[in-house]
């Protein structure tokens, strides 16, 4: 049998009543209503969570920038790909997380596939070694990707359930005496299916405590959590105490792509070396550099925009769970919908596009069997019109669905 007729029944079998459908296109920009076949919908849908990705600020940044530094770089970072603009990117970011250093790359998927095997493959100057990951149950699919990329001769990899800090310390107290060379405890600072937060002050205790260090995945917290945005690390009190923050510039910041590692001087020289996605990827064209700058730029001297989020936030959190529905509980713009089966996840969410609201359905195996939901995003360039357009929009359609009464 050729590959393609392995292909042809590997795509039928997934093809079910359960699969995904990713081509929707839209004809507008990313805002808070987009243009879905010549109709125009309230968008809870998107990571644009400032509404920076049709910024008019922004968006003259990436334009000036071609006009100044052209296209792209062809080339990666350490042959000709860098720019002034670069460097002045990574200072930016790293003034802002409250970080010695940080270290571009093409995306958080790829800065997070990065740090792990950068330093946990290499001996280093110990001739035997073993380390030890120990990761949240609940951890970013890019998490769990970089850790596979990791020798699993010298590596034990712990999974701790969701949010269980006492569980973690049982952990890390029974391998006081393991000798290992590096401890990691990674997780993220939000999860993006729950809209939670990792209990990072407690985390920093542990790391301090029993000599770990800290890796915190902050793509879905960066611009949106805190008072000023700074993420997880400013709403726990901990800003600056975190080793590693890993982030985007392709959500909150522009939400066009790129990541980011954030940390120790020492260790981003070292990922510079080491880290093979930063080595051997083009380097982020100036658009996208230029209007990241902008984009912090804005955050750092405005901060109404990240009080509008929230305020946005707690609006639909509030009159969403009044008109009957069953959402997970929280502050993040991460609004779980819980619905139990795929079959009404999927079937809702087309009612409501029909009824002008853009929103997704999860079901497994993104999330658990008989944990099916809805999963809205709210962001700062919703008016309020917008959200009570979908509020109507939902309560409409869940009293034909009978899923509220």
């Amino acid at each position: 049998m050729n590959y393609i007729n392995l292909l042809t029944e590997e795509i039928a079998r997934i093809q079910t009543a359960n699969s995904y459908k990713f081509e929707t296109a839209f004809s507008t920009p990313q805002a808070g209503t987009v243009t879905v076949k010549g109709k125009e919908v309230v968008m809870l849908a998107s990571n644009n969570y400032l509404g920076m990705s049709n910024n008019p600020v922004v968006k003259k940044a990436a334009i000036e920038a071609i006009k100044e530094y052209g296209y792209g770089v062809a080339s990666v970072r350490f042959i000709c790909g860098t720019q002034t603009i670069h460097y002045e990117l990574e200072k930016k970011i790293s003034k802002f997380v409250g970080a010695e250093d940080t270290i571009l790359f093409s995306s958080a998927f790829a800065a997070n596939n990065a740090f792990f095997p950068a330093l946990l493959n290499e001996q280093l100057s110990v001739e035997t070694y073993r380390d030890v990951i120990y990761t949240d149950a609940l951890n970013h699919a890019s998490i769990i990707d970089g850790m596979r990329l990791c020798k699993t001769e010298t590596l034990d990899k712990k999974i701790y359930r969701h949010n269980d800090v006492a569980q973690l310390e049982q952990m890390l107290e029974a391998d006081k005496s393991a000798g290992y060379r590096f401890k990691i405890i990674a997780t993220d600072g939000v999860f993006s299916m729950e809209g939670d937060h990792a209990h990072l002050a407690e985390l920093v205790g542990l790391a301090k405590k029993y000599e770990a260090l800290l890796f915190v995945d902050d793509c879905h917290a960066i611009g949106v959590v805190g008072k000023t945005g700074r993420g997880t690390p400013e709403k726990f009190g901990v800003l600056g105490s975190v080793d590693v923050l890993s982030g985007t510039l392709g959500k909150a910041i522009g939400g066009a792509l790129g990541g980011y590692i954030s940390g120790n001087k020492k260790l981003v020289e070292y990922l510079r070396q080491k880290a093979r996605p930063y080595t051997f990827s083009n380097s982020l064209p100036p658009a996208i550099v230029k209007a990241s700058i902008a984009a912090f730029d804005l955050l750092t001297k405005d901060t109404s925009i990240v009080k509008r989020l929230h305020t946005n936030t707690a609006y639909f959190r509030k009159e969403i769970k009044g008109i009957g529905f069953h959402i997970l509980d929280g502050d993040h713009p991460i609004v779980p919908v819980m619905l139990g089966e795929a079959s009404l996840a999927q079937e809702m969410s087309k009612a409501l596009l029909k009824a002008g609201v853009y929103v997704k359905g999860l079901w497994f195996p993104v999330v658990p069997k008989g944990e099916a939901r809805l999963r809205v995003q709210i962001s700062a360039a919703l008016s309020k019109k917008n959200i009570d357009d979908a509020l109507t929009a939902f309560e409409t359609v869940g009293k034909k669905l009978k899923v509220i009464s």
